[in-house]
């Protein structure tokens, strides 16, 4: 694959940064995937692989085929969300993802590693080739939805997912600070830049909700991404509340048995989009 163009004028550097001038690199051939979703943010620590798990979890419980690559080689979470354990196998020179309980069928690097708490200590390009083989060498079979959960940041990896895979849409993922709602605008003129839409913004650890109190209480304080949203002309998708049946669930591997009504409405809108 090539990363220049022609009189390309999203050129940075002599590498394009643009979809509409580059040839993303092609499945796997064992893979018949429908739709690529990126879930997306500006910055680590707002909970990204959570809602990628949900999202995913909801969507299969809708009786879709779902899939999860895990883009963050450097921090994997999604094995540990759904309790799964490597070595992932290899079948006809292709690796096979491990399939979760919930039917969610998830490659991640944690699962190629022989013990999960070795670090991961490569550089930029090197973690971007293992992105771009998880979808050239995986073997993903029949999906209707493939999610990625992106590395943190707007980097080298995130323009490398960009532009090897083609990904019809992005999710932004922001918690309610003020400073992370402007992180994560950098990251949604990234994804502009690329010509990937923006499906929708998600705001997540919004709130909690204390047993016999009426109200919300916002702890981070009462956050501004809606506003945001509408500033920028993108759809917001939902607040999502700071739950310790979550956490608990997490813990134990067992993130897909959380219900929460509020991740089955956002799946219904981006199954919606998509169409």
């Amino acid at each position: 694959m090539s990363d220049k163009c022609n009189g390309c004028s999203h050129s940075v550097e002599g590498k394009c940064t643009s979809n509409s001038c580059i040839v993303p690199e092609k499945e796997n051939e064992f893979s018949r995937i429908k739709n690529v979703i990126g879930i997306m943010s500006g910055k680590g620590g707002v909970g990204k692989s959570s809602v990628t798990s949900m999202l995913a979890s909801s969507l299969a419980k809708k009786g879709y085929l779902v899939g999860i690559l895990d883009g963050d080689i450097t921090g994997p979470s999604i094995p540990k969300l759904f309790g799964l354990k490597g070595p992932a196998k290899q079948l006809d020179q292709s690796i096979v993802p491990i399939v979760a309980e919930n039917g969610v069928k998830v490659m991640s690097m944690n699962l190629l590693l022989p013990n999960e708490t070795e670090p991961v200590i490569w550089r930029g390009p090197v973690v971007g080739g293992v992105v771009k083989q998880f979808w050239t060498d995986v073997s993903w079979g029949e999906l209707d939805y493939l999610l990625i959960d992106f590395p943190p940041g707007t980097g080298d990896v995130a323009l490398t997912v960009m532009q090897s895979i083609p990904i019809e849409g992005i999710v932004m993922v922001t918690s309610p600070q003020s400073l992370v709602s402007m992180i994560v605008t950098k990251g949604i003129n990234m994804a502009e830049k690329m010509n990937i839409p923006v499906i929708g913004l998600i705001e997540n650890m919004s709130y909690v909700q204390p047993p016999s109190y009426p109200e919300p209480y916002y702890l981070f304080g009462k956050g501004k991404t809606e506003e945001v949203a509408n500033e920028l002309g993108i759809d917001f998708l939902g607040n999502i509340s700071i739950e310790k049946e979550f956490v608990e669930l997490s813990d134990r591997g067992r993130v897909f048995e959380y219900k929460n009504t509020i991740f089955d409405e956002i799946a219904d809108k981006l199954v919606k989009k998509l169409k």
